[in-house]
């Protein structure tokens, strides 16, 4: 994938939001969160209300025409030229290296890669877009940070760690195989079921042996599948996205 040409913020700051559908059906205080503290770094941030998938779910499972058909919808809902901002590093990397690969034979190509060039995950938005290396108010907690596969070759994780690392009251702890997967992977989770709990088991012995008070990701999906298979184990772990960390930071600053 290539990021070294991406759109950055104008002086207005004016940003859309893509919720993505975790944030619709299951995370919706994400989506609060990414507004808030997006809304205090003085973006004005636009919501696209016919928005829907960014298309990975069909893209992974190999139907791409179909999976194309939600790229096209979604290119009419986001025009424009400013920055989209994903508060998930998935439906980001769907959006600049999924959907150009899937279209790379079609005409829509120049329209799918002006849109990958101006969409950003979050904490990569933060640091990289924005410039922003250090965050304020405080959070008390020790900290374990889930890396999602999607965002390997990305910043985001990189962007996140510098974040939290900046906040006073958090310890962020290292964790054994970190670049292991948690085992969702979308649809592998349902065709390959017992492959994908095992690997998620795995995934939640590291964690637990950093003892972290907290589980935290830019990435939904791994949450849910790591939360769901700790709480089925009967020992359920916390687990919150980047976005609600560096917004509870402000609000305990009272900078909210």
């Amino acid at each position: 994938m290539n990021l070294a040409h991406r759109v950055l913020p104008g002086p207005d700051k004016r940003v859309q939001l893509m919720a993505t559908c975790l944030c619709d059906a299951f995370y919706d205080d994400v989506a609060r969160a990414t507004v808030e503290v997006l809304e205090y770094l003085g973006c004005a941030v636009e919501f696209p209300e016919g928005q829907t998938c960014c298309g990975q779910p069909a893209f992974n499972g190999g139907d791409w025409p179909a999976s194309r058909k939600v790229v096209r919808h979604t290119l009419q809902t986001f025009a424009g030229d400013v920055p989209v901002i994903v508060p998930s590093g998935s439906c980001a990397a769907m959006l600049f290296h999924g959907a150009p690969l899937e279209f790379e034979k079609e005409v829509d190509l120049p329209a799918v890669q002006q849109l990958a060039d101006r969409t950003w995950e979050l904490a990569d938005f933060i640091v990289n877009g924005l410039g922003v290396t250090t965050w304020p108010g405080r959070f008390d907690a020790t900290i374990a940070l889930h890396r999602a596969c999607h965002t390997r070759g990305t910043k985001t994780c990189d962007s996140a760690i510098a974040l939290l690392n900046s906040i006073p009251g958090i310890k962020v702890v290292p964790v054994g195989e970190v670049e292991q997967c948690c085992g969702f992977g979308g649809t592998f989770s349902v065709s390959f079921p017992n492959i994908s709990s095992s690997m998620g088991e795995l995934k939640l012995e590291h964690i637990r042996a950093a003892k972290p008070d907290l589980l935290v990701s830019p990435d939904m999906s791994c949450m849910m599948h790591l939360s769901g298979l700790a709480q089925k184990e009967g020992h359920p772990i916390k687990t919150m996205h980047v976005a609600q960390v560096l917004r509870d930071a402000l609000k305990n600053g009272k900078l909210l």
